[in-house]
């Protein structure tokens, strides 16, 4: 058989699938809208994507993920619809309004989109063929050095899937499924990327929402499947796998701030507390990140170097004398997040304080959605990692079941509906911070930063965020759950014997000279 019958008998697979895919979401689907609008908010997380980077989506059939990639980017993204039906070019076009979405009918592929090039390349159900190798190169061919392909692709370990495959056409017909679509395992998926030239590739097993579960269950799995997603070996009977990897090559390097510096109230006016404790390899690419995607914001970035025993304090030094915003508070023993923390807030002279980890780099254009809270009223904005539109990736299991019971916690004994009140990643107003008694002197100051302002009465939003555990090149967190765990807890039943004793939430709040 030639390569171009092989060609024709994959477009029209790729053209049959899209119709399977889309009488499946119409009919058989229920939670079809809640599901592309986690799938767009991963997408913008994984990525990070920003204000006119390009989105192709393959074979979006009735585009309810561009819809909703739209409205996570805040119709900022100009987004590629790939159609290989004229029926949903139709469809579609009738559809638009204002969405930043152009619709593209495909007789093979890539066909006129050959001579583009895209940030970001997504699909569903896209492999399952012998000709995926070249299927995939020639998406590679389509994306910019550096750009991304994520793939939602059939979990062949999903136990429905299994089931329906063994048991065909009668279980087919008790669940009122369609079509069994091929499924590749993580192995094969890997390898298959990397063989075509794919680089971080990883595949994640995602999604427990699917059928046969009823919608009356649809709370209850909403509200674990962060929890399930992430379980060891529960976590492999996922609906999907959600599979990523970067074209080889450095993504465009450019200055972000004139696109994501859009609200006036925050120019220079912004001030960034950064512990730092044995950070150097962390800290340039950071100051650097804060620089260029917010440096119209910035009024300060405060580096607290909490006795390290690295080159921390000389990194800092040799980055302050190329911008006179930057300084160095530099702490002798005894150190502590807490004590950092309150030496930074203390020194701090901006309208608004960031409070950030060190190895936050990669979640710096994230702090977009912060600012937007802010800037709408909130007077304080936490980095949520546990809403369902986050993303977790390589976090421990233990730290989610820990972290999920703590919050269980106050939700019980302080009336507080929270998700992640303890993650090191806030935008406050620099009242609050006046206001605000940093008791602890370790990790747990990081849940006071973000629990005791909704206790004192000031508005707080909670916004989703991704969290990346660090990798080899960003060194190692202090961070010990056996060791902070009771601390956390200790603040906690303080807390509660204030609110039964009905005592002030801290003790008066002592302002202290500033630094000079």
């Amino acid at each position: 058989m030639t390569i171009h019958s092989e060609t024709a008998k994959r477009d029209q697979r790729l053209k049959e699938r899209e119709l399977e895919i889309a009488e499946y979401r119409a009919k058989l689907d229920p939670f079809i809208g809640i599901r592309m609008r986690w799938r767009a908010s991963v997408a913008r997380h994984l990525f990070h994507i920003l204000p006119g980077q390009t989105i192709l989506e393959i074979g979006s059939g009735d585009g309810a993920l561009s819809f909703e990639l739209a409205r996570v980017t805040n119709n900022a993204c100009p987004i590629t619809d790939a159609v290989f039906s004229a029926q949903f070019k139709d469809v579609l076009e009738d559809t638009l309004t204002n969405q930043p979405i152009t619709v593209t009918l495909l007789e093979s592929f890539p066909g006129s989109l050959a001579d583009k090039k895209f940030d970001y390349i997504i699909a569903h159900h896209l492999l399952g063929n012998s000709n995926n190798l070249a299927l995939l190169d020639q998406i590679k061919g389509i994306l910019k050095p550096g750009g991304c392909l994520l793939l939602f692709e059939p979990n062949p370990w999903n136990p429905y899937l299994i089931l329906r495959t063994i048991l065909g056409l009668p279980l087919r017909f008790f669940f009122k499924t369609s079509t069994n679509w091929p499924s590749l395992n993580r192995i094969e998926l890997l390898s298959l990327f990397s063989r075509v030239g794919f680089t971080n590739v990883n595949a994640l097993p995602y999604d427990f929402l699917y059928p046969p579960i009823p919608k009356k269950l649809f709370w209850f799995f909403q509200k674990i499947s962060l929890v399930m997603e992430n379980a060891p070996y529960l976590r492999n009977f996922a609906g999907s796998l959600m599979i990523y990897g970067n074209n080889i090559g450095e993504p465009e390097q450019k200055d972000w701030s004139d696109v994501l510096c859009i609200h006036k109230t925050l120019y220079h006016k912004v001030s960034f507390i950064i512990p730092c404790h044995n950070e150097e390899m962390n800290i340039p690419p950071l100051v650097a990140s804060i620089l260029s995607h917010y440096n119209t914001y910035v009024k300060e970035i405060i580096l607290i170097d909490d006795n390290s025993n690295d080159n921390s304090a000389e990194t800092i030094r040799d980055i302050l004398k190329k911008d006179r915003r930057i300084q160095l508070i530099q702490r002798s023993a005894p150190q502590g997040v807490g004590r950092a923390l309150h030496e930074g807030m203390q020194q701090a002279s901006g309208n608004y304080l960031v409070l950030m980890d060190c190895d936050f780099q990669h979640l710096i254009p994230e702090l977009q959605d912060l600012f937007e809270a802010i800037d709408k009223g909130a007077q304080v904005a936490i980095g949520s990692r546990f809403s369902r539109e986050s993303v977790l990736i390589n976090y421990a299991f233990t730290k989610i079941l820990a972290n999920r019971f703590f919050h269980y916690l106050i939700k019980f004994f302080l009336y507080k509906q929270l998700r992640d009140v303890s993650n090191n990643l806030k935008i406050m107003t620099k009242e609050v911070a006046d206001n605000l008694v940093i008791e602890s002197n370790g990790f747990a100051a990081n849940m006071e930063t973000g629990l005791k302002p909704y206790l004192l009465g000031y508005q707080v939003k909670e916004i989703p965020v991704s969290w990346i555990n660090r990798t080899i090149h960003m060194g190692f967190s202090d961070f010990k759950m056996r060791e902070t765990g009771p601390h956390f807890l200790k603040m906690l039943v303080t807390l509660i014997k204030r609110k039964v004793l009905k005592q002030p939430w801290q003790p008066p709040c002592q302002k202290t000279q500033k630094r000079t």
